[in-house]
């Protein structure tokens, strides 16, 4: 079944990274405190940044890996700086 990575704002200005089946519910989740833990605390959110996959265990897999991303390599990856991903990671 298909699967969305997603990217957050929060109402802090924070990040939060997710993964769902239906994009569309979870955001009304999220919209309604009716999310996480942290966007319950921090919300309004809004949407800044998608990625669809074939298999949720994809989208899953790839919210781990952007949940360990700086600040700075997620804004990258939001704007769409692809080119500044390798020289953002974590051990520079």
């Amino acid at each position: 079944m298909k699967g969305f990575m997603y990217i957050l704002k929060c109402s802090n200005g924070s990040f939060y990274v997710g993964s769902t089946q239906n994009i569309e519910a979870r955001l009304e989740q999220h919209q309604q405190g009716q999310g996480s833990n942290f966007t319950r605390k921090h919300f309004p959110v809004k949407l800044v940044y998608q990625e669809e996959y074939d298999r949720i265990d994809e989208a899953f897999s790839r919210e781990k890996q952007i949940q360990g991303w700086s600040r700075a390599k997620k804004l990258a990856l939001i704007r769409g700086e692809f080119d500044l991903l390798p020289t953002l990671s974590k051990s520079n």
